[in-house]
């Protein structure tokens, strides 16, 4: 029987062929920089960054993954972006707000609806801002926003 895995959220950087990621990389470049050309001279068809399994072909445009342990490896943009998804980006209070809520074993139905929710929160994700008008649309968007972050971890707005 086939089974569905999902996998867990990691950290990744689109490669941009920079000098500075080359550098933190420790990738070899596709072209000599130095060479007397005022053109760079191709060295090899594409880059290569080292990992533990060793070198394999990154291009500018394809994704660095780094891995619990540190590790890097590529990943080819076209399948990154049908594989990942960014994390939700929510604010700090609403952050606080789950954590506090899985701490004290509350559950993610309980805690999108509790009446202890902070006045903040309820505010955030059903008023639009600046004309503090109920929103059905963007109370329900925030909702699934919070689920996703419950769910797959997040972001903090003032970490991004």
């Amino acid at each position: 029987m086939i089974k569905i895995y999902q996998k867990q959220p990691i950290q990744a950087e689109q490669f941009d062929g920079s000098q500075k990621m080359i550098d933190e990389y420790d990738i070899i470049p596709a072209y000599d920089k130095n060479s007397e050309n005022e053109y760079w001279q191709p060295v090899f068809p594409c880059s290569i960054l080292m990992t533990k399994e060793g070198a394999l072909s990154i291009n500018v445009g394809d994704w660095i993954a780094t891995g619990v342990n540190g590790n890097h490896w590529p990943i080819a943009d076209e399948v990154f972006k049908k594989t990942y998804a960014e994390l939700p980006v929510i604010p700090d209070y609403a952050a606080d707000w789950i954590e506090e809520c899985k701490q004290e074993n509350i559950s993610l139905g309980d805690m999108l609806c509790s009446e202890r929710r902070p006045e903040q929160i309820r505010d955030w994700m059903a008023l639009t801002p600046g004309t503090y008008q109920f929103d059905y649309a963007r109370y329900q968007k925030y909702q699934e926003l919070i689920a996703r972050a419950w769910l797959d971890g997040y972001q903090v707005e003032a970490d991004k």
